[in-house]
């Protein structure tokens, strides 16, 4: 488990050095977090935009209909962000596991595309909070998880989060509590390899 989990490891840096690549294909980079455009790239996306009364225009009845069901989840996950941050900020210290930084993964910065319109920015900005927001939490759960409870299930799990892989054994009640010593102190280590790959 160990060599799959730093292969791992080692395809997420593939990954993101493929990402480097594209960000000078696609004539942009980032200087302290900000994304800067080359003056040639912005003004293609300028002209690639579909303005949003005509974006507006064309799309189906149906889809218009259901956009405030869509929107509507935003009360729940702001909540569900709320919550999340008061647990953290009152448990994790209690605990020994550092936090679990925000920014790290809600991302919103898709609205900074010049060949958007404003609809479509709107729901980029939504769709990077919502979604960051949930894999915030999920790293917030994980961590739990692997504090209080890191028991693999007896049937398979769909999507686990990377730390699923070193729980014990479902039914292995001898290596019981050294699996959950082991998994504590991993769980509590400020510089260790989740902490380094941000989650």
């Amino acid at each position: 488990m160990e060599d799959l989990l730093a292969r791992m490891r080692e395809l997420q840096d593939e990954l993101e050095d493929e990402i480097a690549d594209k960000r000078a294909a696609f004539q942009y980079k980032l200087e302290n977090g900000r994304i800067v455009w080359e003056e040639e790239a912005r003004r293609r996306h300028r002209a690639l935009r579909v303005r949003w009364l005509r974006f507006l225009a064309y799309t189906r009845p149906m889809v218009l209909i259901t956009a405030p069901f869509i929107y509507a989840l935003i009360v729940p996950f702001v909540l569900l962000d709320l919550f999340v941050l008061v647990y953290q900020a009152a448990c994790f210290p209690v605990y020994g596991i550092p936090k679990v930084p925000r920014r790290d993964f809600i991302r919103m910065d898709r609205h900074h595309l010049a060949y958007l319109n404003g609809v479509q920015k709107l729901n980029c900005i939504y769709c990077g909070y919502c979604n960051g927001v949930i894999a915030w939490v999920r790293e917030v759960a994980s961590r739990t998880e692997a504090y209080w409870c890191p028991i693999k299930h007896a049937a398979r799990v769909a999507g686990a989060h990377a730390r699923y892989a070193e729980f014990s054994e479902f039914g292995d009640g001898e290596g019981f509590e050294a699996g959950l010593a082991r998994s504590r102190r991993k769980v509590q280590e400020k510089d260790g390899p989740d902490e380094a790959d941000g989650g």
